[in-house]
Parts: structure tokens; sequence; C-alpha cells
């Protein structure tokens, strides 16, 4: 196999947030991206999405929890088609680049996959997943989290 990366190598999907960009709520980053990840970025092989920043939100901006199929902001405005609206980008972005392994932050409204918070805005985390997790593994696209970036990796075959 060749060191040039070609359009045929997999994709992963990364939330921004976790390489470095300052995307989150409060306008800062998650963390500043593990050096295999950077790798794989410099060769073309990871996508970087916010999704509420492609859902239109800005940053930075009011927390949001789900709550049920509904995502509300900590003042009390109803998110649900902004991020509904990034969640349907991400699938989109996913299907345009044959990205069938996706990284995302836990905890997000958007991308938790194994937790989120319950939406008392009281820091409860509670099993479940975010609006961007549910759509892209109901279209067969495996959803990882920060702690297992390594599984996500093996799985790609990286």
């Amino acid at each position: 196999m060749s060191n040039s990366t070609q359009k045929s190598d997999p994709q992963i999907l990364v939330s921004a947030c976790l390489m470095g960009k300052p995307v989150r709520y409060d306008g800062r980053y998650a963390s500043q991206g593990s050096e295999k990840l950077h790798q794989l970025h410099k060769q073309g092989r990871i996508v970087l999405l916010c999704p509420e920043v492609a859902g239109g939100l800005p940053t930075p901006r009011a927390p949001a929890e789900r709550i049920a199929n509904l995502i509300q902001s900590q003042t009390g405005e109803d998110l649900t088609n902004a991020f509904t609206h990034g969640a349907k980008k991400a699938l989109t972005l996913c299907q345009n680049h044959n990205i069938k392994i996706a990284i995302l932050k836990e905890g997000s409204p958007s991308c938790g996959s194994d937790f989120i918070y319950d939406g008392s805005f009281t820091g409860t985390k509670i099993n479940g997943a975010g609006i961007v997790t549910d759509l892209l593994r109901a279209n067969g696209i495996s959803v990882f989290n920060e702690h297992s970036i390594e599984r996500a990796l093996d799985l790609a075959n990286i």
C-alpha cells in the first residue's frame, strides 16, 4: 500500500471540537486531538464537522440538552430544527464521502454516543445518544466517542 492518500482510502467523520476547533457552545474546543487523528487529517482521511454550527448555530451559544426528540437551550429556546438540520448535514457528508465510521463528542445533544445530559441543566447524565449519533447509526454508520478512538481506527483498518 502506498503512502499517498487516494480517494478510496477510508475516511472518518470527527467532531471538529475534538480536533482543536473552538466550536463548542462555550466557544472552546474539547480536545486538541490525538497524534494519530492529526496524522490522518493531514492525509485527508478525516472529515471534520460541528453539526451544531453546520445547523446554523453561532459560537458561542447557550448550552443545550436533549429531552426525548427535542433540543432545548438553557434559556428555553427550542433548537430542535437547527440540531436536526446539522444532523442531516452530517449524514449527507458521510454518504457523499462513503464514511462508515464517526468519532463524535461524548455527552453532546448532537454527538453523544453513550450518554447525554438529562435536560435539567444540572449536569445529570443519562444513558442515551445525540441526534446526530441516532441518525448516523440508523443509516449504518458506526459511532464512537473520544474515549474509543483506537477501537474506531481498528474498525477502519487504520
